[in-house]
C-alpha cells in the first residue's frame, strides 16, 4: 500500500534529491573569478550538468518507486539503484570541490548534507521493503 513507511522514506529520499537544486553545497565569501565552481560566489547543483543528472534521476527514480508498492523485489532494486546514483553524485561533486582552486575559502552549506539525508532515506526505505517482502513471504507459507 501506498501509505506504508517505506513510500515515506522513498518521498523524503526523493525531496532531498530535488532539494539540491535550490540549496547551495558551499558558499566564498565573493565571487573567485578564475575558479568553475565559485565564479558566482556559490557552488550549486546547477554549476555541472553531470551533477543535475545523477541527481534528478536519483529523485525521479526514487518517486517512481513510490508507486511500485505491488512489485516489492523491483522496488528495492530501483531503491538501490538510487543509493548508487547519490553516491555517484555525492562523490562527484566531492572530486569537483577537492580539485576546484577556490574550495580552501569555501564554507559548506545546507547542500553539503542533503545527499547524505537522501541516502539514509533510500537505505531505510529498501530495509522497510525487505522486511515488508520478508512479512508476505511468511504469510503465504501459511495458507
Amino acid at each position: 500500500m501506498i501509505q506504508r513507511i517505506q513510500s515515506i522514506f522513498l518521498f523524503l529520499a526523493s525531496g532531498a534529491c530535488f532539494g539540491l537544486f535550490g540549496a547551495d553545497a558551499a558558499d566564498t565569501a565573493a565571487p573567485v573569478a578564475n575558479s568553475e565552481l565559485f565564479a558566482d560566489g556559490s557552488f550549486t547543483l546547477l554549476d555541472d550538468p553531470v551533477l543535475m543528472v545523477l541527481f534528478a534521476l536519483a529523485g525521479v527514480v526514487l518517486f517512481a518507486g513510490i508507486f511500485l508498492f505491488r512489485q516489492r523485489p523491483l522496488q528495492m532494486k530501483i531503491s538501490l539503484a538510487a543509493a548508487a546514483l547519490i553516491v555517484l553524485g555525492a562523490g562527484y561533486g566531492a572530486f569537483l570541490w577537492s580539485s576546484d582552486s577556490a574550495a580552501a575559502s569555501a564554507s559548506p552549506d545546507l547542500g553539503i548534507a542533503l545527499p547524505v539525508v537522501a541516502l539514509i532515506f533510500s537505505l531505510l526505505a529498501r530495509n522497510y521493503i525487505r522486511k515488508d517482502e520478508k512479512l508476505v513471504r511468511s504469510a503465504d507459507r501459511l495458507r
